[in-house]
């Protein structure tokens, strides 16, 4: 199966070119502010692109998801798009799982405090996953960010350890994010690939390419 990994595009949906896959994901913030209509755009876009499956899992800046979590689901319907919020699917033998939770940056949509409250939603993720979607990324892997007093890992600490208890037994093989512009790679560690698919950089200009991921 070839996976496509998109994120953070942020209403430039036309601009971003696509490749060809079977699973097509995107790791969330397709909007700027989560308006009704800037979801409608974004389903109309993604739903549209010609790939077998699509995952979406909502970043911060898609508020609707958080606000009225009904009506947004109700744009999904008929879509042909999976959304993921602490929920699991399977697509030929592969069991995926996504979430949207990233530690709070001021007063974004799906924020929750660093410690207890973050290893809560990171203890849903099953055991058995294969491929994990979350928007933001674990701490130390694709999540640096330049600071004025150097470099900042601005990545989850409790998803890093849920991430690393759960590679022990060697089933998860691909973990996606975005969230953190700057840290647009790949990574691999523990036998998992670690995709960070930030489209936008920094300036919100959608210059970084997808990732494919063959499986």
């Amino acid at each position: 199966m070839r996976i496509v990994c998109i994120s953070d595009t942020h209403n430039c949906n036309e601009q971003v070119t696509v490749p060809d896959g079977d699973l097509l994901i995107h790791s969330g913030d397709a909007t700027i502010k989560g308006t009704d209509q800037e979801i409608i755009d974004f389903i109309h876009w993604f739903s549209n692109l010609p790939h077998k499956y699509k995952i979406f899992v909502a970043g911060n800046h898609d508020w609707l998801f958080e606000l009225n979590n009904r009506f947004a689901r109700l744009l999904l319907a008929d879509s042909g798009i999976i959304y993921l919020q602490d929920s699991s699917t399977e697509i030929e033998g592969l069991k995926i799982y996504g979430s949207p939770w990233q530690p709070r940056f001021f007063d974004w949509a799906f924020n929750l405090m660093r410690g207890p409250e973050l290893a809560e939603k990171w203890r849903l993720i099953p055991e058995d996953v294969d491929i994990l979607i979350t928007h933001g990324p674990p701490n130390g892997i694709l999540d640096e960010v330049p600071r004025q007093w150097g470099i900042e890992n601005t990545g989850c600490e409790e998803l890093r350890k849920r991430v690393d208890d759960i590679s022990a037994n060697g089933k998860l093989k691909l973990h996606v994010f975005g969230h953190i512009h700057c840290g647009h790679g790949r990574y691999e560690h523990n036998s998992v690939t670690f995709i960070n698919a930030s489209i936008c950089d920094e300036a919100y200009n959608p210059t970084q390419p997808p990732f494919i991921f063959d499986i």
